[in-house]
């Protein structure tokens, strides 16, 4: 099945505005001609949100589901969705009527015709409440572009669209949608854009994220820059860390020794010091340790040998 696009739709209690979204991306997809298909996935609904999504799949075929038996959060969704995407270009958006349908054929364009990876929305101008969510995102978005050196606005937006090759190569877990271009660039995928898109107020329901998604993301982003960075090879961080500490522990234990026999000092273990490089001493130890059972961890696992294979070329004669 060879179609143009796959809209990924992830959510949580939206039975108000599903109906009119559905709407709106099937009159967006007649108007350009796109063959389609569109997953809603259901993570754990209260609502009637299962039963609207039945029905939209009974009047329209390309409307399709899937639902989860409890809510397992955003980035399983999409994953989810991910995998059943036939499209040759994947497009996310949010239930809430926020996103724009109407964007699906720029976004669509910066991938087939201006050879993207991946395309992510900026929403320039919000109608979010600035204390709550403007500040508190653009302090996440400047703390993401300078650890990841991606140069993106709003690493947040749910609107989306990929290359169907690098939402079959990545996969989305915990909290890790807010990086999925950071997890695609450390996939191999260098082409990433951003289209400025509009943001729409929402019409129904409430919000279904708080402050403590920012505190989460920080923790998230900490840990996909140092698996991305450090993943395959980490003696390199361990390894590196712990000779440094011990390096200064043993300087200063040297030191103190050197006094103690050369000019009779006092005690060596009087001293604060000496305490301070019988720290430095343990804690580089064990750090050099763990560097090395981590590196048998990564060489035994049965990804350690994962890569993407962009093309091959072989001479038969």
């Amino acid at each position: 099945m060879n179609l143009d696009i796959s809209v990924v739709i992830p959510l949580k209690n939206e039975e108000e505005s599903l109906p009119e979204l559905a709407a709106w991306i099937a009159r967006v997809m007649e108007e350009n001609r796109f063959s389609y298909e569109v997953w809603m996935v259901d993570d754990g609904s209260t609502d009637n949100s299962w039963e609207v999504i039945r029905d939209l799949s009974a009047k329209n075929p390309c409307v399709k589901g899937i639902k989860f038996q409890r809510n397992y959060g955003k980035s399983a969704a999409l994953n989810e969705g991910f995998r059943k995407a036939q499209g040759n270009v994947v497009i996310t958006m949010d239930a809430d009527l926020q996103d724009s349908p109407d964007e699906i054929p720029g976004l669509y364009s910066m991938i087939m015709n201006d050879g993207y990876d991946l395309v992510s929305g900026w929403k320039k101008i919000r109608y979010d409440n600035t204390l709550t969510k403007n500040i508190p995102s653009k302090l996440f978005n400047l703390a993401t572009v300078k650890m990841s050196g991606i140069r993106l606005h709003d690493f947040n937006c749910g609107l989306k669209s990929y290359r169907k090759k690098v939402v079959k190569t990545i996969e989305v877990y915990g909290e890790m949608h807010r990086y999925i271009p950071v997890i695609a660039k450390w996939s191999g995928f260098r082409k990433i854009g951003e289209k400025v898109v509009e943001h729409r107020k929402r019409k129904y329901g409430t919000s279904k994220f708080g402050l403590e998604r920012f505190i989460n993301g920080f923790l998230d982003l900490a840990s996909i820059t140092f698996v991305g960075k450090f993943g395959k090879r980490p003696m390199h961080f361990f390894g590196a860390l712990g000779t440094l500490f011990f390096l200064i522990g043993f300087i200063i234990a040297f030191y103190l020794a050197f006094a103690k026999i050369f000019f009779l000092q006092y005690k060596m273990t009087e001293r604060p010091i000496f305490f301070l490089a019988m720290l430095l001493l343990i804690i580089g130890s064990q750090l050099f340790l763990t560097g090395f059972i981590a590196e048998l961890v990564s060489r035994n696992a049965p990804e350690r040998n994962a890569y993407l294979v962009e093309e091959i070329l072989e001479n038969k004669d």
